[in-house]
């Protein structure tokens, strides 16, 4: 019996601080579409990934091409010469790989270039929506915009246009 009491109590003490907490809402996504630099950084990184991709597709319509002519002379070249035509067009497969490891890979220029527009901005956003936290008491905020676990959210408690106002970009 004394164990039932306790289990009640501690019950009725978990569910009365789960009423105590505050949570509030926001959507990254309206924040930094509403932020001009975003923009701006998410244009220079999409021109700086079609400058990359023009570069290595003509560097494969070149090894392509090598291809292509080797099989065609391929009847008419001796061994060592199809052997260093293959190496050749090796080589330069490689190459093309490589550069586009160079660009794309997981420590690339184009994220290196996106790491130095972009997370500047999203620490901008953070640290707002961080103060607006501690300022309003606010437990937990969650981001609406990713919607993973989360199934309704009143619009009452989202602190987007908040954030936006105390990063300056609205009044």
């Amino acid at each position: 019996m004394k164990q039932i009491l306790t289990t009640i109590v501690v019950m009725a003490l978990c569910c009365i601080s789960a009423f105590a907490q505050k949570y509030a809402f926001v959507d990254t996504q309206y924040i930094l579409k509403n932020i001009p630099a975003y923009e701006t950084a998410n244009e220079q990184i999409a021109n700086l990934s079609k400058k990359y991709e023009d570069e290595i597709k003509a560097k494969m319509q070149e090894v392509a091409n090598l291809y292509e002519t080797y099989r065609t002379e391929s009847v008419f070249l001796t061994t060592d010469m199809k052997v260093k035509k293959e190496n050749e067009i090796i080589e330069k497969e490689q190459a093309a790989k490589q550069l586009q490891q160079k660009y794309f890979g997981q420590d690339g220029e184009l994220y290196k270039t996106q790491e130095n527009l972009v997370k500047p901005i999203q620490e901008q956003v953070y640290n707002a929506i961080s103060s607006i936290a501690k300022e309003k008491n606010y437990n937990a905020v969650f981001d609406k915009s990713s919607m993973q676990g989360l199934m309704y959210a009143d619009s009452s408690l989202d602190i987007s246009d908040q954030v936006l106002r105390k990063l300056g970009y609205i009044k």
